[in-house]
């Protein structure tokens, strides 16, 4: 099966005073389609490189990425891009920040606001269409900025630590909110994160990095049956044995870093 995306013996250096920073070190990953792979490693490993250069934001200093199977040489205007800030525009409700994708495609405004609301509606988000960024909690603000992305459909959806600043109870429900999206859509997804909790909790694939500059360490296929209690999922059989087994993985690399 081709893969969603595809990282090709990459490497990328950062330019510097006197001395190139090596931020990956040819780096080979194919990323499922349809599934959830979640990429984990230290600080400064290159998790973040690696959407920025699918996404065609940067392009690499050697090797090549595609995206099913065509090569990745300008903006990859095919994936959807959730970042750490939400990054709403301030001065659009809710409602216009979700829809605003839909009007840059050209879509009628009857049919835009429909599908707008519909998409609030699946984060539970009713009754804030008009609220503005300013008066929403940083959860709701993480699902506009999710749903704002899935709205226009796109086949990959790239997130990069969209939950790190939010409190335990409310990544927990985000969790839940991002699980339901993905199983309505079965895009692929490739999810940036610290945290092996929610990597395991999220994922059918792992990527563990080492530190910079980045290599894959290994990748581990979650065993965790579907559908997940995002609430209960260390009681879920298989979650001890992902977790010590990724932990012996991320424990080396901090240790060594």
């Amino acid at each position: 099966m081709q893969p969603a995306l595809g990282f090709a013996d990459v490497s990328l250096a950062f330019p510097g005073n006197g001395a190139d920073t090596l931020a990956l070190d040819r780096v080979s990953l194919e990323i499922a389609p349809g599934k959830i792979t979640t990429v984990v490693g230290p600080s400064g490993c290159g998790k973040t490189t690696l959407l920025r250069l699918a996404s065609g934001l940067i392009a690499s200093s050697s090797g090549h990425v595609t995206h099913k199977g065509a090569l990745i040489s300008g903006l990859n205007t095919g994936v959807g891009y959730v970042t750490q800030d939400s990054n709403l525009f301030p001065w659009l409700t809710a409602l216009g920040n979700v829809e605003f994708p839909l009007a840059v495609r050209g879509v009628p405004r009857r049919e835009r606001l429909e599908r707008a609301r519909h998409w609030l509606h699946l984060v539970g988000l009713d009754g804030f269409e008009s609220f503005y960024p300013a008066q929403l909690s940083g959860g709701m603000q993480k699902r506009v900025a999710i749903v704002r992305t899935l709205i226009y459909e796109p086949d990959i959806v790239l997130l990069d630590e969209p939950f790190g600043a939010l409190d335990a109870q409310t990544r927990m429900s985000l969790h839940g909110e991002l699980l339901g999206l993905w199983e309505r859509t079965r895009c692929t997804m490739l999810f940036i994160t610290h945290d092996l909790v929610e990597a395991i909790t999220l994922s059918d694939e792992i990527v563990v990095m080492t530190r910079r500059p980045g290599r894959v360490k290994c990748t581990y296929t979650v065993p965790l049956a579907r559908p997940r209690d995002v609430f209960q999922i260390f009681l879920q059989p298989g979650f001890d044995e992902a977790y010590a087994e990724l932990w012996t993985h991320f424990k080396a690399e901090l240790t060594a870093a």
